[in-house]
């Protein structure tokens, strides 16, 4: 195999005709593959005039890329001076019958924003009344097994109730004992500067027990239980047993939505009650440390700080928000396709619009509630 030579161009002035570029060298891919050798090759080549004689007839060997590179350089067209070598004729004759590619010129659709508004308005009323459907069906199943409780899916329940309130202890206990830790930290800072040292108890009571508490506890479930509901049935749907159910005659809502409904509107007040019991012990904590108020003081203070009604609002915001992160659960699982990819689509979506939802109702409850509790 002959050992190729580097490609080279070589520029002569001339005088009235115009300059002469000549070529020599290996003008094949093996040649041109180097990054330094095509960097120099684009730079000369673009340093040739329109007007320049071209001599080809030097170059040891030739191939399409190396003819390419030419090409593109004469503007997609031959020069007016081309001096070739036998054999090269047929490379450039290639590339003058493909002529130069030219996609097709899209047009630009000046509405588009109201197609894609109207897509997604139409595509919210779809979860909407799907999601009207399912609460109805979910209050027919109730009626059910209200009417009927013997023959109720007692296991489902309380199988509900382990996974999603149970194992959800951990994780709440954690989280709740920090964010007590922090706000009280923060609180007593600013508290100090004012000489408001004793209001810190009436600070975390009122937030923590009111508002933070059914919160976090609620955004944990949704992102633990939640993503777990819509991914389990889910798998359901791609492993065809909820087809399998409708064929026993089995109902989708009374074996598999409505137990997670009832499970999630009895976990989720026991969750916020624990949440704020924890965060009031790292409030509690922290004020010791931060501003060394006793424990006695704390627990003293606390029925005083936080009206009754603040705790019924955060039992009935848990209760709320576990059956909306049920529902919303139950109304991504269902809608998966017998795909992976639909799969992991659903499961995210569950999750976001679950969290979203809950901070919409703690709005509406905040909104309602005003004037109750203070």
């Amino acid at each position: 195999m002959p050992i190729a030579q580097e490609p080279t161009l070589t520029f002569d002035p001339g005088g009235t005709a115009g300059a002469t570029v000549t070529a020599d060298g290996t003008w094949q891919v093996h040649a041109l593959a180097h990054r330094k050798t095509m960097k120099a090759i684009s730079t000369q080549l673009g340093r040739a005039g329109p007007d320049a004689q071209w001599d080809l007839s030097a170059i040891d060997s030739l191939d399409h890329i190396g003819a390419q590179l030419f090409w593109q350089a004469w503007g997609y067209q031959r020069p007016a001076t081309l001096k070739l070598a036998p054999g090269q004729e047929e490379f450039f004759k290639r590339l003058e019958a493909t002529g130069k590619l030219e996609l097709p010129r899209q047009r630009g659709l000046h509405m588009n924003w109201i197609t894609t508004l109207g897509s997604g308005v139409l595509h919210f009323g779809e979860h909407l009344q799907g999601f009207v459907r399912l609460i109805g069906q979910v209050v027919q199943d109730l009626w059910r097994f209200v009417a009927a409780p013997q023959r109720g899916p007692w296991k489902e329940i309380s199988a509900n109730i382990f996974h999603a309130g149970f194992q959800a202890l951990g994780i709440t206990a954690l989280v709740g004992f920090l964010i007590g830790v922090v706000l009280s930290y923060l609180s007593a800072q600013q508290l100090r500067n004012f000489g408001g040292d004793i209001y810190l108890v009436n600070l975390l009571g009122m937030s923590i027990i009111r508002e933070l508490g059914p919160l976090l506890a609620a955004i944990l479930v949704a992102g633990r239980s939640g993503s777990s509901i819509t991914a389990q049935l889910g798998v359901m749907r791609v492993t065809e047993e909820l087809d399998a159910m409708l064929v026993m005659g089995i109902s989708h809502g009374f074996r598999l939505v409505m137990p997670k409904v009832v499970a999630l509107a009895i976990s989720m007040p026991l969750l916020v009650i624990w949440t704020d019991t924890m965060a009031l012990i790292g409030g509690m904590v922290s004020a010791k440390l931060e501003l060394n108020l006793s424990a006695r003081y704390f627990i003293q203070k606390l029925p005083d700080a936080v009206p009754l009604a603040n705790y019924m609002i955060g039992l009935g915001k848990g209760a709320v928000f576990g059956m909306l992160i049920a529902l919303v659960s139950c109304h991504f699982g269902l809608r998966i396709q017998p795909n992976t990819e639909s799969l992991g689509r659903g499961t995210t979506t569950s999750v976001v619009t679950a969290i979203t939802v809950v901070i919409l109702a703690d709005a509406v409850f905040a909104i309602v509630f005003n004037g109750v509790g203070f």
